[in-house]
């Protein structure tokens, strides 16, 4: 760069300018509007400065990897947001909160919170074209620890994510087999003769027994590790190569398994609808799922649950969204692609929800028939004794081929006449109802109830080995997100550092920590750290996202940029819920979560093997000190970087330029005059009075207001040109 390169303004400025800003001015390139930067633009009929602009061009960024296509990219997105939860997380909070009334309060969060939040992430990834650490030190370098605090965040999920598809990986091979090894306990030999079936399985169920014995051979509690379990470590190392494999290459090896992972459950979902919908009792299943419990809709737990869920299954604040926008062309139009992705995945959920009731439905009428029979057994045994008399038995009741209908009007009369000594009869009242309503979720809906109703479907390996495909599948889409989330930021930071180095790096580090998870006590952690490590760092963080796109940067300024990338402005509905709706609504959440988290006791549910059933146990205090830290770890860079930025301690990137040069155009930005709010908003700013081969850009205001600053130099053509200033920190030298 020349060092003896001046550039004159026409008005005085007060703040001294170095000389590196003067060569900056001088030898800025013209920016075309789809190339400009989160900045303000030229006026109309400006004559910008020939050289290199404040903005990569076009062939400076030639070395940044690019989608393959538009499907490529947008499958990335699917199969990041769409992920395990909305098939066992979605379904029971449906259930759970008022069945089809649930989807009422869930959509309009969706439109209030999801689709606006989604929406900013992709457009300021796709603007600024840099990781999630990247984005928020340029759009605001002293909150730059919002992209430190979402790789860590990343980094904690991913160990524990990655463990859920280890398992999934165990019961897939153990699926080649018939008949499904959980299909019936097992036997044990005592004396070396007699053979009685395992108690612990007897008392429980076979799916459970192979669930908490025979795959997590879990120990009774958090503080007795039991050591490793080397059937899950193996399939944790299993897990960890294919994601490895799958990223190594960046987006150019993980856009290619997306066209795979991201399709495929869709074709077992819909697979499963159509083999659930001829089974016995899948209606009802469905019926009962979508029956809806208006009342549910008023209270507050719903719609906090329901933010909760919406919030999630986007994936926003993982830093993933931004780093798969972030590898678009500049006038890729993301609001097309945030509406797109986001209703996806809603009709994903809606679909999961109904091929878990339509099973679930098969289930219970399975299991109330089962109770049918065995009470009836007990009935005809008190008969034969004469415990009970046969006068109370409808002479209609055939015990040979006993109905429900049948069973449920014996039940009613038997209860009636022995009012007083009922109890003592061990009767059931084996409602179907009462089977429907037994929610379950999370590992307990995958490896527990689906994998007890598939025991039951005639060729259950071919279905079995479906399922856990379909949920390895769904586990790779969130964890090639989750981990482009932490290289993108980190290949920005250290550019000369190869992807594959790293990238392998990371597994090999990662897998080892996830050692922690597959000890016989690993799933009490996977619990903690599902319930600890996400929830409240994530909502903080995109609420922070929000505040400085929309309160720090400035909305009017950010809808500009929209439109300059764009090449449309977006609906002014964008503005209100960017400025005001969803930070008020993150805010709800936010204080909604530190309430639950102070008054819900901070415990686990422990499988008890004398008991063979759950028991929730409070976390030890150092097992609590650990939660608890898994808070602040995520949390911490946040007030950390922004101190140290505050003091300058830590340099945000940007020293081409002066300090004082620095402020004084952030003075300058910020005296944008409210009565042009309108036009900022909607749209609605004055003609030009000359026509402009370039989309209309707004001159840039000084403080007061009146006047635009000009360029006494005409370069080249010796008339005043009006100058548009740029954003003065430029992504290239940003983290």
């Amino acid at each position: 760069m020349p060092k003896n390169s001046k550039v004159t303004l026409g008005l005085p400025h007060s703040d001294p300018v170095t000389e590196s800003v003067a060569d900056l001015l001088t030898l800025a390139e013209p920016l075309d509007y789809k190339s400009s930067r989160m900045s303000m633009g030229l006026s109309p009929g400006a004559q910008p400065a020939m050289g290199k602009g404040l903005l990569p061009s076009p062939g400076d960024e030639e070395g940044r990897p690019a989608w393959n296509s538009k499907l490529q990219y947008i499958l990335a997105q699917v199969g990041f947001s769409v992920g395990l939860g909305n098939v066992w997380r979605f379904p029971y909070l449906c259930q759970k909160n008022g069945g089809g009334a649930y989807l009422v309060p869930y959509f309009i969060l969706l439109i209030l919170i999801g689709i606006p939040l989604f929406f900013l992430e992709l457009a300021v990834g796709q603007r600024i074209r840099r990781g999630s650490i990247g984005v928020w030190n340029y759009v605001y370098p002293q909150l730059g620890g919002i992209g430190v605090s979402s790789l860590m965040v990343c980094g904690f999920v991913g160990l524990y994510y990655n463990v859920i598809i280890g398992w999934s990986i165990f019961y897939f091979f153990q699926s080649f087999q018939y008949p499904l090894p959980w299909a019936e306990c097992p036997i044990r030999v005592v004396n070396g003769s007699q053979a009685i079936i395992e108690p612990e399985c007897e008392k429980s169920s076979a799916t459970t027994y192979f669930w908490y014995r025979q795959t997590l051979n879990i120990t009774s509690t958090i503080e007795d590790s039991g050591g490793l379990n080397w059937r899950m470590t193996l399939s944790l190392f299993a897990a960890w190569l294919i994601v490895c494999l799958a990223v190594i290459k960046g987006i150019q090896s993980s856009g290619k398994v997306m066209y795979f992972s991201s399709l495929f459950p869709y074709v077992v979902l819909i697979c499963f609808l159509v083999r659930g919908l001829m089974l016995k009792g899948s209606v009802d299943g469905i019926a009962h799922m979508f029956t809806p419990k208006l009342e549910k809709m008023l209270e507050p737990q719903v719609w906090r649950e329901a933010a909760t869920q919406v919030f999630f299954a986007l994936g926003l604040g993982f830093g993933g969204v931004i780093a798969f926008s972030s590898y678009n062309k500049r006038d890729n139009n993301c609001h097309f692609d945030a509406a797109l992705v986001s209703i996806i995945n809603f009709i994903t959920s809606i679909l999961a929800t109904l091929v878990v009731f339509a099973v679930l439905g098969f289930k219970a009428n399975i299991m109330n028939e089962k109770c049918v029979v065995e009470n009836g057994e007990k009935i005809l045994g008190y008969l034969n004794t004469g415990v009970l008399s046969h006068d109370l038995i409808p002479p209609h009741v055939n015990f040979s081929h006993l109905s429900a209908v049948d069973y449920q009007e014996m039940y009613g009369v038997i209860k009636t006449v022995r009012e007083d000594s009922f109890s003592q009869l061990g009767l059931d009242p084996c409602i179907l109802e009462d089977e429907l309503n037994k929610a379950v979720q999370g590992t307990g809906l995958a490896f527990i109830a689906f994998t007890e109703a598939m025991t039951h479907f005639p060729a259950s390996p071919f279905w079995s080995v479906m399922f856990f495909f379909m949920l390895i599948n769904l586990g790779l889409g969130s964890m090639i997100g989750t981990m482009t989330g932490i290289t993108t930021p980190v290949l920005d930071a250290f550019p000369k550092i190869r992807k594959e180095f790293l990238c392998v790096g990371c597994c090999i580090v990662a897998f080892f920590c996830g050692l922690l998870f597959v000890q016989r006590s690993g799933n009490y952690f996977v619990t903690m750290f599902d319930d600890y490590s996400a929830g409240l760092p994530l909502t903080v963080v995109v609420m922070l996202e929000n505040i400085s796109v929309a309160w720090i940067y400035g909305t009017k300024r950010f809808m500009q940029d929209l439109e300059d990338m764009l090449g449309f402005r977006p609906y002014s509905f964008y503005f209100y819920m960017w400025k005001y709706v969803s930070p008020a609504c993150l805010t709800v959440l936010i204080v909604a979560t530190v309430i639950e988290m102070s008054v819900s006791p901070a415990g686990y549910n422990a499988w008890v093997e004398e008991l063979a059933s759950e028991k929730f146990l409070s976390y030890p205090p150092w097992a609590l000190g650990v939660a608890y830290s898994l808070i602040i770890a995520a949390m911490l860079p946040l007030p950390c970087v922004f101190i140290a930025r505050h003091f300058n301690l830590l340099s945000d990137g940007s020293n081409k330029l002066s300090v004082s040069y620095r402020k004084g155009m952030t003075k300058d930005l910020s005296g944008l005059e409210e009565e042009n709010e309108s036009r900022f908003i909607l749209g609605k700013g004055t003609p030009s009075p000359s026509p402009s081969p370039m989309p209309s850009h707004r001159p840039y205001l000084g403080p007061g207001g009146a006047q635009e600053m000009t360029n006494a130099a005409g370069y080249g053509t010796g008339t005043p040109t009006k100058t548009g200033y740029q954003n003065i920190h430029s992504p290239e030298s940003e983290l």
